[in-house]
């Protein structure tokens, strides 16, 4: 079996690591376990949080609707149902926008979802 030297691949590995590890304190930016440990840590939060981030702008959306959704007598779930009925097609992140940035259009919207909200209860 043939000797198989690594060191070119190696270090250019360490070196990379290395490059991902400045700014952390002391030995965890010098030392190569420390900072390997260290960005790897780093990297299994970054991806984690990827997908924590959506979760939380979803949730920051909803509050937002709920508020503006409250000012004209509905609550979300209300609002989203009488959106559904009424066929509009708006996702949460425009419908957040709407309310905070043009609170004339959302009052339209709103007003939509009402009429077809109670357009539903009166056919059942």
């Amino acid at each position: 079996m043939p000797r198989v030297k690594s060191n070119v691949v190696r270090l250019k590995r360490k070196k990379q690591i290395l490059k991902h590890a400045k700014g952390a304190f002391g030995g965890r930016s010098k030392l190569w376990k420390a900072a390997k440990e260290t960005v790897e840590r780093g990297w299994r939060y970054a991806y984690r949080d990827r997908k924590n981030k959506k979760r939380d702008f979803r949730r920051l959306w909803i509050v937002r609707i709920n508020a503006a959704a409250r000012l004209h007598d509905m609550s979300y779930s209300a609002f989203i149902n009488g959106l559904h009925a009424s066929g509009i097609e708006v996702d949460r992140k425009v419908l957040a926008d709407l309310a905070v940035r043009e609170p004339e259009a959302f009052a339209a919207i709103a007003e939509q979802a009402k009429k077809a909200l109670d357009a539903k209860v009166a056919a059942a």
